[in-house]
């Protein structure tokens, strides 16, 4: 199976998300999973291989795409005429986060447009950094999203892009984003349903943690007011 011309939708999220000299991403590495994911369904629905449906994903054709990444997260979704519903948008960035994550680095290393560096957190603990690599696209990626940016995101594509970026609360950290272009990404969140998804879920996260520090913080008031 041949790699198609020009980066996908998750490809350039990535890039977009990475630090090309660090190779640290510009937001949790959670975030940028769901918006990985997220990524995936934008690029499956341009290609008219997936539709969104009363909250859940149905696969409208599917011939896979040449890209494998998308061909395997294509396969992991309900085939149509089978008899079986449809997974939830949310459930399923949720679920196919990580793999689409690590199966789009592992893509991009092979290719070298980033480079997997291994390091260890306090000596111990293995972690993996992916800077810009030798046959890196990155800067072409984050030129032609400011580009799109300043023409008002004109295609389906870049909107799509966009409302990602924003999801993942990666705005901040774009090309040329000022106050009204990073608020104008955020308004295509509720547009674009993979977005939404992705969205759904980072606040949920939020959340979840807000609701954990919250009751460390009473448990130490307690034992300190005992």
């Amino acid at each position: 199976m041949t790699q198609p011309p020009g980066p996908t939708l998750p490809e350039e999220l990535l890039l977009l998300a990475l630090d090309p000299r660090r190779g640290r991403p510009y937001c949790r590495n959670r975030f940028l999973e769901y918006a990985m994911a997220g990524a995936a369904l934008a690029e499956l629905e341009l290609q008219g291989r997936i539709t969104e449906q009363r909250g859940e994903i149905q696969v409208v054709n599917p011939l896979e795409p040449a890209d494998p990444v998308l061909a395997a997260l294509l396969r992991s979704l309900p085939a149509p005429g089978k008899g079986r519903s449809g997974v939830t948008t949310r459930g399923w960035v949720r679920d196919a986060g990580r793999p689409a994550a690590d199966m789009c680095l592992e893509s991009l290393v092979q290719r070298g447009v980033l480079i997997q560096e291994t390091r260890r957190f306090l000596g111990l603990l293995p972690y993996h950094r992916h800077p810009a690599g030798p046959q890196s696209y990155a800067g072409p990626v984050r030129e032609r999203f400011a580009a799109a940016e300043r023409a008002g995101l004109p295609d389906h594509r870049s909107r799509a892009l966009a409302a990602l970026v924003a999801a993942a609360g990666l705005d901040p950290h774009v090309p040329g984003a000022g106050l009204s272009s990073r608020s104008a990404m955020r308004s295509l969140i509720h547009e674009r349903w993979p977005a939404h998804a992705v969205y759904r879920n980072v606040r949920q996260d939020k959340s979840d943690a807000s609701g954990r520090r919250a009751a460390g913080g009473a448990r130490m008031n307690t034992g300190s007011g005992s």
